[in-house]
């Protein structure tokens, strides 16, 4: 199944979003909507750095964890984080414990600072495609990357940012709406 599938509602969604009562909420609320703010855009992409590797249903289930071991997301918060909350996380089971990425998200939350209020909002949206694509018709038609998300990586770490490749660039991208993946014949796509 690769095309928009009926749901148990008999909506039409992106298949990956009814394997599970955790994906449908997601994909139905969330992915792919207009995501804005300092803060709500950190923690989409610290979210993203984490599910490297993972499933993102395992992220999406300790997303409450995260948010609290973070502080929330707060960006100023997190970037005063030391060497003992480092520890602290890494201990903290109700969270991915990945020394390289816990220390990823202290680095880019002290980038993000750097970037001033509103700055890393400005930086991250300024890489969104403009005018409207086409919706893709299957999920073979989503790219992993663009040139938009290689070039948003690439400005990322080159203000100090880590752990931000162009795919998880690109999935951050999808996420908070800067791109619409929702494929074609898909019923919740905003």
């Amino acid at each position: 199944m690769s095309a928009a599938v009926a749901g148990p509602d008999g909506r039409r969604r992106c298949p990956w979003g009814l394997s599970t009562a955790d994906y449908i909420a997601y994909h139905d609320t969330e992915w792919g909507r207009t995501v804005r703010g300092d803060d709500r855009l950190y923690e989409r992409l610290t979210l993203e750095a984490f599910q490297s590797g993972l499933s993102w249903l395992t992220i999406l289930r300790k997303r409450e964890n995260f948010r609290a071991a973070f502080a929330g997301f707060s960006i100023p918060a997190v970037a005063e984080f030391t060497d003992a909350d480092v520890e602290r996380l890494m201990a903290d089971a109700g969270i991915v414990r990945n020394r390289a990425k816990v220390l990823a998200s202290v680095q880019n939350a002290k980038a993000a600072v750097a970037l001033g209020p509103g700055g890393f909002d400005e930086l991250l949206w300024s890489f969104a495609p403009t005018g409207r694509r086409a919706r893709p018709k299957t999920l073979a038609d989503v790219p992993a990357i663009t040139p938009e998300s290689t070039a948003l990586a690439k400005a990322l770490k080159k203000r100090g940012f880590a752990f931000v490749g162009p795919t998880t660039a690109y999935a951050m991208m999808q996420a908070t709406g800067m791109v619409n993946d929702h494929l074609a014949g898909c019923q919740t796509a905003s």
